[in-house]
């Protein structure tokens, strides 16, 4: 139940931070690309489909994809293991 209960606050995260940037993009006072990509890389956790979206997009620059894994590393160690 525990890993269900953080599976769906994680996603729900991930959904309110994609929301936030897509609001963000409009308002000039909130940073939408920084939420649009930490709500990214919340779902890609958990979407196999999100992650290679990502890997696809990102592979084409190195010190992008580099970023990316590292980020996605820490939030596993925040977070842990989906």
């Amino acid at each position: 139940m525990r890993k269900h209960t953080k599976r769906i606050v994680i996603l729900s995260l991930g959904v309110i931070f994609i929301i936030l940037g897509l609001v963000g993009l409009v308002l000039p006072f909130l940073q939408g690309f920084l939420f649009i990509a930490i709500g990214l890389l919340l779902l890609s956790l958990y979407s196999p489909t999100i992650r290679d979206w990502m890997d696809k997009h990102t592979k084409k620059y190195p010190k992008l994809h580099t970023m990316v894994q590292k980020a996605e590393e820490w939030m596993i160690r925040i977070i842990g293991r989906p």
